[in-house]
C-alpha cells in the first residue's frame, strides 16, 4: 500500500519553471515502418523530452534546445524541423564542415536497439560555446542526460559541468537523466565517474533502475534514489521498466507509484524521455508528485503504442485542455 503521507507532498514553488533548455544531440532517425521500409525523422533523448514538453505545455513556456549542428542541408532541415515544432534554436551553434549524427532503429517485439553513425556530428562539440546560459537563473530548467555527457570529449564534459554548477547556484533548476549507454563510453570507470559528477550538479534525477542496477550494483530502486540524493539531488524519480516508479527526496515521504504495463508494445523508443516530459509538465503545473508520476506514465504509454521516437499525443486522453 503506498505511503498515504505522500499524497500531501506538493512540489515546492521552486520546482516551477518558465523556460526549458534541453542540452544534447538531435540526430537523424531511420525507424522501421510497415512493409519493411524506414521513415526519416529527427530525435535524440534530450530533444525528445523537449519535443514532448512542447506538445504538453502548449504555447506557454519557452522550450529551447542547446546543441550544435553542421552547415549542410541535413542540418538545415533539422533546424527547420525544430522551429516548426515550436522549439527555439537560438542556442544551436552552426559548425562549419560538420553534419549531424544518424541512427537506425531495429525492433524486436516492441523492444528497440540502435545502430549509430555520429563520428562527424557537430554535437560532440556542443559545449564549446555555452554563452547562451549566461542568463540562466530562477525560472530556467536545464535538462541533460548521460548520453549528452558520453558524446563529449573530457575537456568539454568538464566545461559543461562547471557551467551547470554555476547555473544551479544562480537559481536555475538542473535535471539529469543518467540514461546509461555503456557502448558510448571509453571505459566503465569513466562512465561511472562522469555520471555521478553530472548527477552532483542536478536538483532532480530520473534514473532507470535496470541501468543503475547493472552499472552501480543497486539492489533496489530505493538504493538508487538514496545514492543520488547523497550526491546532492533534491528529488529522485526512479523508473523501473513497467514496474512501480520509486520517488524520494527532500521533504518527501518515499513512495512507489504503480505503473500500468503495456501488454503488446509497438515501439518503446523514447518511452523514458516522454515520461520525464510528463513529470516536468506536472511540476510546472504545481501537481502533487503522485499526479506528476501518473501523468508521466500516461504519456509514456501513448508513446509506447506508436512508432518512432516522436509520437503525436492525445491531450484529451491525458486530461489536458487548451
Amino acid at each position: 500500500m503506498p505511503d498515504q503521507a505522500a499524497e500531501t507532498d506538493t512540489p515546492e514553488s521552486t520546482w516551477r519553471w518558465s523556460r526549458f533548455v534541453g542540452i544534447g544531440e538531435c540526430m537523424v532517425e531511420l525507424a522501421p515502418v510497415e512493409g519493411g521500409t524506414y521513415a526519416l525523422g529527427y530525435a535524440g533523448d534530450s530533444f525528445n523530452t523537449a519535443w514532448y514538453l512542447r506538445r504538453l505545455c502548449g504555447p506557454g513556456p519557452e522550450v529551447d534546445y542547446l546543441s550544435a549542428v553542421g552547415d549542410d542541408r541535413v542540418s538545415d532541415a533539422m533546424l527547420r524541423f525544430m522551429e516548426d515544432a515550436g522549439i527555439g534554436t537560438s542556442l544551436v551553434r552552426r559548425a562549419p564542415g560538420k553534419t549531424v549524427g544518424l541512427y537506425v532503429v531495429t525492433l524486436d517485439a516492441g523492444e528497440r536497439s540502435f545502430s549509430y553513425w555520429r563520428s562527424a556530428s557537430a554535437a560532440r562539440d556542443l559545449a564549446r560555446d555555452l554563452h547562451g546560459l549566461d542568463a540562466a537563473g530562477p525560472g530556467w530548467l536545464l535538462y541533460l542526460s548521460g548520453i549528452t555527457m558520453a558524446i563529449l570529449a573530457p575537456p568539454m564534459r568538464d566545461r559543461l559541468l562547471r557551467r551547470l554548477a554555476d547555473c544551479r547556484r544562480a537559481g536555475a533548476l538542473v535535471v539529469f537523466d543518467p540514461n546509461i549507454r555503456p557502448r558510448l563510453w571509453e571505459d566503465v570507470a569513466t562512465m561511472r565517474g562522469t555520471i555521478e559528477a553530472a548527477a552532483g550538479t542536478a536538483d532532480l534525477i530520473f534514473p532507470s533502475f535496470d541501468d543503475e542496477s547493472t552499472t552501480f550494483g543497486d539492489a533496489m530502486p530505493a538504493a538508487t534514489a538514496a545514492r543520488y540524493l547523497g550526491l546532492g539531488a533534491r528529488l529522485c524519480i526512479v523508473k523501473n521498466a513497467g514496474a512501480a516508479v520509486h520517488v524520494a527526496g527532500e521533504g518527501v515521504a518515499p513512495f512507489d507509484h504503480p505503473v500500468e504495463s503495456v501488454a503488446d508494445p509497438v515501439d518503446t523508443t523514447a518511452a523514458g524521455d516522454a515520461f520525464n516530459a510528463g513529470v516536468l509538465m506536472g511540476l510546472r503545473s504545481g501537481m502533487v508528485l503522485r499526479d506528476c508520476v501518473a501523468l508521466g506514465a500516461a504519456v509514456s504509454r501513448q508513446v509506447i503504442n506508436g512508432r518512432g521516437a516522436l509520437v503525436p499525443l492525445d491531450r484529451d486522453a491525458l486530461g489536458l485542455t487548451g
